[in-house]
């Protein structure tokens, strides 16, 4: 009887722990988002209430971009169809632009237009704001730096994707540009949209 309740109890460890390694998720850091309204490629207002109760990834880029930017818009229009290809569809996509004055909605929507997105309804290219606060927007939100120098044409800036969940906290922080870890964000994502819909 004794064999019964150990065995048992030690079945019982097994299951949950394998439970917490595949069916959960672990978050990497808790970034709360600082509240915000911005316009998208159709000139229509974004917010993170209105992103609330949806898990997305962002990434701060910009148009004029002539290093990382292309390579980081590619990887996710590739991690994108990737998404489509698993059945993943709660979710959104949200590109920060970091040289508002330049990028415009209309730049903006051109600009995504060239990457050919297998669904551009997903994704939201963001602007309307000063240069100034989308620079204390990025290292406040998500801890990633965003500089403009005066007189430059350029951009220095993290390169970074960040997992944000339904509340609206960044809770990981993948590379965007090389050597993208495609297949553990979209598990994260799929066990974090999972999580959020059971809570």
């Amino acid at each position: 009887m004794r064999k019964k309740i150990v065995f048992s109890a030690m079945m019982s460890i097994i299951l949950l722990l394998s439970a917490c390694s595949f069916g959960g998720f672990k978050a990497d850091h808790k970034y709360k988002i600082e509240p915000f309204e911005f316009t998208n490629q159709h000139n229509e207002k974004v917010s993170l209430e209105s992103l609330k109760g949806t898990v997305w990834l962002a990434q701060f880029v910009f148009t004029n971009c002539e290093t990382v930017c292309l390579p980081m818009m590619a990887n996710m229009t590739d991690l994108q169809q990737q998404l489509q290809d698993e059945g993943v569809e709660d979710y959104k996509l949200v590109s920060f632009s970091i040289d508002p004055q330049t990028d415009t909605p209309e730049a903006l929507q051109t600009y995504l237009d060239s990457f050919d997105p297998v669904d551009q309804s997903k994704w939201e290219m963001l602007t309307g704001y000063s240069q100034k606060a989308i620079e204390n927007f990025a290292i406040g939100s998500f801890k990633t730096f965003v500089n403009k120098a005066p007189g430059e044409d350029q951009v220095v800036h993290g390169t970074a994707f960040s997992l944000v969940n339904k509340d609206g906290v960044a809770v990981k922080t993948y590379n965007g540009a090389t050597e993208v870890p495609y297949e553990q964000i979209i598990k994260d994502m799929k066990a974090l949209i999972k999580q959020d819909s059971e809570s």
